[in-house]
């Protein structure tokens, strides 16, 4: 892939970087009170619930991904990125003031707007200020600075609700400060739309061709199969953890994360040196890797293998599904492409969440199925890779 005359060529700019930055801490305010919630929702009296918990938060970001890949296409990437950000600390703020199952669920489904938006602004953005011919190798840098937040939050999350003698509150308001500062640095970049658009309420009327890409099938297709794990995984971990005794509820995030960076940037370079399609179906494999091994964790040490493999096979996932999304859209409406792209990863996550509150029941009897079923999702990923119609 060459780059266009005018492109630009340096991968490593001040936009980039400060970008980098910021989403690591917009991963770090929502992520950090995962691991709790589930424990959080049981004290209110909705532990029957657990599967609402991730869910309600991918619906709403999937039915906002039409929204924000039309207006980061017409108002700018900027805003798409405020609208997101800013969720996460106004929802972060307001947890502790509705304390109770219903205004807890009301929340997680308000909040997934921060997903619905924040990504979609930055993907775009990304594509906007660096070379297209290093663009894997973007989103892989990208990616380790996002689970860079991943991994530093969660384990605090619980360290302070441990601290304060299993009080949420302050992780909450943490949640807020640390969503704060990613704000703060948006404030310093440039807005990259050259042919922008004064927000207007029309805007929000969207069509057919607004929410879905034909182009974009390939990847979204891909995305369903693969990440309907990611859904489970979330939903399943912190009472796979309690199960087998790992104290701190985060420590899943951390491995995850870790070997998640490990291939990152790696993959991402080999995406665009080899392509994207024989990056995605070695994750494929990696990834089904992790849920057989999920299934059968009787003791900490498979559980840390198993999350180590789910970094793995994610970091080596992430940055070639991006990237592919944008060399599969339109030049012009890379915000559409990514929009649609992220709504199959909403839906993924969330059937992936559903599934495993409905069928696990907090039984764990019922856990290695859910697992093994997961596994067979990924497969079906592989086999789509092979088979589709190019």
């Amino acid at each position: 892939m060459q780059s266009s005359p005018g492109a630009p060529q340096r991968l490593y700019s001040s936009a980039f970087l400060l970008l980098c930055v910021s989403h690591a801490l917009f991963a770090a305010s929502f992520n950090m009170m995962i691991p709790e919630l589930p424990a959080y929702l049981t004290q209110l009296g909705g532990g029957d619930h657990k599967g609402l918990i991730v869910a309600l938060f991918t619906i709403t970001a999937g039915v906002s991904r039409p929204f924000s890949g039309k207006l980061a296409d017409t108002v700018g990437r900027l805003p798409v990125m405020y609208v997101g950000t800013f969720a996460c600390v106004v929802c972060s703020l307001l947890y502790p003031e509705l304390a109770f199952v219903g205004g807890f669920l009301t929340l997680r489904f308000f909040h997934g707007f921060s997903t619905g938006f924040k990504p979609t602004g930055t993907s775009a953005y990304v594509a906007d200020v660096v070379p297209p011919g290093r663009l894997g190798e973007a989103m892989g840098v990208l990616g380790i600075c996002f689970s860079l937040g991943v991994s530093a939050s969660p384990p605090l999350g619980s360290w302070m609700v441990q601290h304060f003698h299993g009080n949420p509150n302050p992780m909450f308001y943490a949640s807020a400060v640390i969503a704060l500062g990613s704000v703060v640095i948006l404030m310093n970049l440039k807005e990259t739309l050259k042919e922008k658009v004064p927000f207007h309420p029309r805007l929000l009327k969207v069509t057919r061709d607004d929410i879905f890409d034909p182009l974009a099938i390939p990847s979204a297709v891909t995305m369903i199969f693969c990440y309907f794990s990611y859904g489970v995984v979330l939903t399943l971990v912190p009472d796979l953890s309690d199960h087998l005794g790992v104290a701190n509820r985060g420590t899943f995030f951390t491995l995850f994360t870790l070997a998640s960076i490990t291939t990152r940037f790696t993959a991402g370079k080999l995406s665009d040196q080899w392509g994207r399609v024989p990056v995605l179906k070695v994750s494929a494999v990696v990834i089904a890797a992790s849920m057989m091994t999920f299934a059968v964790a009787e003791s900490p040490v498979l559980f840390y293998v198993a999350s180590v493999l789910f970094g793995l096979g994610n970091g080596i996932f992430a940055p070639a599904i991006n990237a592919w999304t944008v060399d599969l859209g339109q030049a012009e409406r890379k915000g559409r492409a990514l929009a649609t792209m992220y709504i199959a990863l909403e839906i993924a996550i969330g059937g992936g969440a559903v599934l495993a509150g409905w069928y696990f029941s907090n039984n764990m009897a019922n856990m290695p199925a859910v697992f093994y079923f997961s596994a067979a999702m990924s497969m079906g990923g592989l086999f789509y890779l092979f088979f589709r119609k190019k």
